[in-house]
């Protein structure tokens, strides 16, 4: 009586690129199909209330890419470990460590620019984006994909607010980062003639302006209907 060995064939699959088609579309898609401000409406205030100069906005859009990305990979490192009772205390914690850190920086190395948005850098712990992304994503998914979400979540949003921003400090100071273009481009034209700016633009009510108008624009051309 003979004895026949089998032999099974082990297929190794190849792994996935870093950063493959799928990936890439992790970080792609909330820039435009799927943004966070202007498709999931998530992120509204900050969007109104920092917008209203270049500077504080991009250091904004900094501090809330650092957050949702490292927040991201790090409870997805814990997903497997923390108690489903108490995620959002375990979430929450994650978020207002990475918060504090970019707290202390800006303190340390900027503490003029740390004094205007300290209030806002705070509430960046109870950012819908950063929270919705924890519990949609994060916990259900591997480390490093989870932080390729966290950084297309976060682009996303950053696009929208420097867009905002840009538009609001030139109608409504003349200016893009200080640099005054309004007084530059008048001189060209002589003593008499004057770009005016308008002061609509400093307040909320600009910003829901320029906001609505992304939406409506971003919506018209990928054809995007509420539900």
């Amino acid at each position: 009586m003979s004895t026949e060995t089998l032999e099974k064939e082990v297929v190794v699959k190849p792994s996935e690129s870093l950063l493959s088609k799928r990936r890439k579309k992790l970080i792609t898609d909330p820039l435009i199909d799927d943004n966070p401000v202007t498709v999931q409406v998530l992120g509204i205030c900050s969007s109104l209330a920092v917008t209203t100069q270049m500077q504080p906005t991009l250091v904004m859009a900094i501090s809330v890419i650092f957050v949702v990305a490292l927040s991201n990979f790090a409870i997805s490192l814990m997903r497997n470990t923390i108690p489903a009772r108490v995620r959002i205390i375990v979430q929450l914690a994650v978020v207002a460590t990475l918060v504090t850190i970019v707290s202390e920086i800006l303190k340390a190395f900027a503490y003029d620019m740390y004094k205007e948005l300290s209030v806002f850098i705070g509430l960046i712990i109870t950012n819908c984006i950063v929270m919705g992304r924890l519990e949609a994503f994060a916990m259900g998914n591997k480390p490093y994909d989870s932080m390729l979400d966290g950084l297309g979540s976060a682009l996303g949003y950053s696009w929208i607010i420097l867009t905002v921003a840009f538009f609001r400090e030139l109608w409504g100071s003349g200016a893009v980062f200080g640099v005054p273009v309004f007084s530059y481009v008048s001189s060209l034209f002589g003593p008499d003639f004057k770009l005016a700016t308008n002061g609509l633009m400093v307040t909320p009510v600009g910003a829901f302006i320029i906001l609505g108008l992304i939406v409506w624009v971003q919506r018209t051309k990928t054809g995007y209907v509420e539900h």
